[in-house]
């Protein structure tokens, strides 16, 4: 009796183990399918353009805070042919010499299809922002020269969709230059627009 029980328990083991390796066996398979379908597709990073900026305010104060309020342009194409992308949860925000001087402003979830073209047009605001002494010295020199470099930045997540396949999240880092001319004007008295046309470095 024991020698039958014996033998019953290791033909179940022996099912177990040929079930649990055509399961691993097909889950590697999908993957390499997967993998083989992303290698052949190539999926490129989207093109980020700054086309303009609004400046309606950009105030340093003696104490060294700041004040800025900029409407952009921001355009973002899609190079693909086969693949969409997902723009989930993306902030824009307004940075100089790496530090930041306005709030993030959330762009809303876009899908951008094959070789589509995605506008936005936000505004980012900085009201009365403490910047480093250094910082606030650097600005300071840089507006009496008349033109101040300041980066406007994206950070979210994306997605890409291939055929009904949607990836996981990857990171998406945009860093746009933008270099205002003020040209010795005062930046407080009225808004000034400027045409741009910035090519952004991005990292996915």
């Amino acid at each position: 009796m024991m020698e039958k029980d014996c033998c019953h328990e290791t033909h179940r083991e022996k099912l177990r183990r040929r079930l649990l390796t055509a399961l691993l066996g097909f889950i590697v398979l999908i993957l390499f399918l997967i993998l083989l379908i992303w290698l052949i597709l190539r999926p490129t990073k989207p093109h980020f353009v700054l086309q303009d900026a609004t400046v309606y305010a950009f105030n340093l104060s003696s104490t060294n805070i700041l004040t800025s309020n900029l409407q952009i342009t921001l355009s973002s194409r899609n190079p693909n042919d086969r693949i969409g992308i997902y723009y989930d949860k993306v902030d824009v925000y307004a940075a100089y010499h790496g530090q930041q001087i306005t709030l993030p402003t959330l762009l809303p979830p876009t899908y951008q299809g094959h070789k589509d073209i995605t506008v936005w047009s936000p505004f980012l605001y900085g009201n009365q922002v403490p910047v480093a002494p250094y910082v606030g010295v650097s600005l300071s020199e840089d507006q009496i020269a008349g033109t101040v470099l300041v980066n406007v930045r994206v950070d979210g997540r994306i997605r890409w969709k291939v055929g009904t396949f949607i990836s996981g999240r990857y990171h998406l880092h945009v860093n746009c230059p933008a270099y205002i001319n003020f040209g010795g004007r005062n930046n407080g008295a009225a808004a000034i627009k400027f045409e741009l046309i910035m090519d952004c470095h991005v990292d996915v």
